[in-house]
């Protein structure tokens, strides 16, 4: 066998191999993000049945701000430290986040009524659907959407904060509306950066299983903040 013919092989032999891997890896992407999603659902809905835990949360800012902080320390440090975790650690910190999420997301339950949490949970699955499919299947290269989106998402953030103190109920609705925008486009870009990343994958290994699992995390703050928008456009509130 000549040279040409050995590299010929070898580079056969890596396309088989990230074919095998690449599917592995998705459907991997795709689990995680399901799981999560159950997670944060359940532990939302039993935090709101139980009354003890909510006045605990309520009546106790530290309790409630250790939350919300103990949920941006894990999504950042999971993503900061991700190459010195191992992917057991990196699994338990996501589903960690999962269930801090669904402490939080609990008070969804007295804002708004079931049926309608369940409606646009449903209407937020299909647009998801939707945009990741796009994403995904699209030959359109979406670089471009991610930075310009990124800094639409650090707009609407500073023009939130804003609003906590000008409490504008027309800024609120524009913002509203302004998000569900960005975390659709959001779908489709990171469905195709995920793609991307996992189709350079020599192997369905640790390595290659964490980036996974990043992109998992990536699809799941998407569908939950896309979630969360379209309640506050679409929800019916409680009287």
């Amino acid at each position: 066998m000549d040279y040409e013919e050995i590299v010929t092989t070898s580079s056969r032999e890596r396309e088989l191999g990230m074919s095998a891997a690449f599917p592995v890896l998705m459907r991997k992407v795709y689990l995680w993000m399901t799981l999560a999603l159950a997670i944060t659902g359940f532990t939302a809905y039993y935090v709101a049945s139980n009354e003890a835990i909510l006045t605990a949360i309520i009546t106790n800012q530290i309790v409630f701000w250790g939350l919300v902080i103990g949920e941006l320390a894990l999504v950042f440090g999971l993503s900061a430290a991700i190459n010195r975790l191992s992917l057991t650690t990196a699994t338990l910190m996501f589903v960690l986040y999962s269930v801090l999420n669904g402490v939080t997301m609990s008070f969804i339950f007295l804002a708004y009524t079931a049926s309608s949490i369940t409606n646009v949970f449903f209407i937020t699955a299909g647009t998801f659907a939707v945009m990741a499919l796009f994403g995904y299947f699209t030959k359109t290269d979406l670089t471009s959407w991610g930075k310009i989106l990124m800094m639409a998402l650090v707009g609407i953030i500073i023009a939130s904060i804003v609003n906590v103190f000008t409490k504008s109920e027309g800024l609120a609705v524009i913002l509203n509306y302004l998000g569900v925008l960005v975390f659709v486009g959001l779908t489709a870009y990171d469905s195709q950066k995920i793609k991307e990343m996992l189709q350079q994958a020599p192997d369905a290994g640790e390595g290659a299983q964490k980036v996974a699992l990043l992109g998992a995390l990536s699809l799941y703050l998407d569908f939950i903040n896309l979630f969360l928008y379209l309640l506050r456009i679409l929800g019916s509130r409680r009287d």
